[in-house]
């Protein structure tokens, strides 16, 4: 019998992908359970202009390497991620472009945290600046990093959302194998319709996650087709994002729970930064949160994030806050991702 050769271990770090093939560099974190995939190399240049602009060079010309990274075999139904360009305004810092299974949202809280997080805990950023101002295709984003007491990590991150506001307040629409439900309506970076889930039956737990997804894609459904949405500045952001779920907190000390369904039924492990905010608003609408008052929110893990109401504005005729909004997250991984041009499955796919 031939001796079984040794493995060669080192062989197989050194090897490098043939001419031809795709390669991705890129770091996962997650933010209070919601991954993010950023994406720092191998993303083709999507040119100057506002961050809505490359927004749209990206849905039209590269969509099979957004399904690659974010679809399977290499991401999965409910994954998210980034890509981080050069910022939009001479005074801010990085644009980022947010995707998921979809397509590009129009911002992302929970990613603004790992974002953030990841940017000072790799050099990308330098640990003595204060603020760090974020292009979002929803607008400026403000964001500061909280430090730990020997200043060896990022242990949080608070941003100051895009102007939040109530688009309607105890509305009814009638959704198949539900029956007539009520919903309001916020925006908070995206237009989300908020649902309370204790009429439904549905309970905001881990173990009811399919129902969850469910009745989510349905109420959504059936909202956007109830109703007309109209971004006051820009027209690529009137559309219904997701659905969210409230309901009461389990821990003593948080103020409600939420579930957010966005996308094409990605279930949000976090609280839903964006979420948050709209959430506020709502809550300053009915008069429940006072401007600079502040409430934790938990998400279906039972992670939260920390949602402060900021002052009133004007906005566009509309009253509205900017929320101020505190999250952790924390790196999983750094990847390089190929893709084979001669793999049949190189541009993903997707089963839930």
């Amino acid at each position: 019998m031939k001796p079984i050769p040794a493995l060669d271990l080192e062989a197989a770090l050194r090897w490098q992908p043939p001419a031809g093939w795709t390669c991705i560099e890129a770091l996962d974190a997650h933010t209070a359970g919601e991954p993010l995939r950023i994406i720092l190399a191998g993303w083709p240049d999507l040119g100057g202009g506002t961050v809505l602009a490359r927004r749209r060079r990206a849905r039209a010309e590269l969509e099979p390497l957004r399904r690659a990274l974010m679809w399977e075999p290499r991401g999965h139904a409910d994954m998210y991620g980034c890509v981080l360009m050069p910022p939009e305004r001479p005074d801010s810092h990085i644009a980022v472009l947010f995707t998921h299974n979809e397509g590009y949202s129009s911002m992302c809280g929970h990613g603004i945290v790992a974002v953030v997080t990841a940017a000072f805990q790799c050099g990308l950023l330098p640990p003595a600046l204060a603020q760090v101002r974020i292009d979002s295709p929803a607008g400026l984003i403000e964001a500061e990093p909280v430090w730990n007491a020997d200043g060896s990590r990022v242990q949080a991150v608070r941003f100051r959302g895009v102007p939040s506001w109530v688009l309607c307040l105890d509305d009814t629409v009638d959704v198949p194998g539900l029956g007539r439900v009520r919903f309001d309506i916020a925006y908070g970076g995206a237009f989300y319709a908020y649902v309370e889930a204790g009429p439904l039956g549905l309970a905001l737990r881990p173990e009811r996650a399919g129902e969850l997804i469910d009745a989510g894609r349905r109420i959504k459904q059936a909202v956007a087709a109830a109703r007309r949405f109209e971004h006051p500045e820009h027209e690529d952001l009137g559309f219904l994002y997701g659905t969210i779920f409230t309901g009461p907190a389990e821990a003593a000390d948080a103020h409600s729970r939420q579930v957010c369904i966005f996308a094409d039924g990605e279930l949000d492990r976090s609280p839903t930064g964006t979420g948050v905010c709209g959430r506020a608003a709502l809550l300053h609408a009915r008069g429940e949160l006072a401007p600079g008052q502040a409430v934790a929110i938990e998400s279906i893990l039972g992670t939260r994030f920390g949602v402060q109401a900021g002052t009133e504005m004007p906005h566009h005729g509309r009253p509205a806050l900017r929320p101020l909004v505190e999250g952790s997250a924390f790196l999983t991984g750094r990847h390089r991702f190929f893709i084979d041009p001669a793999d049949p499955l190189g541009a993903g796919f997707l089963l839930r």
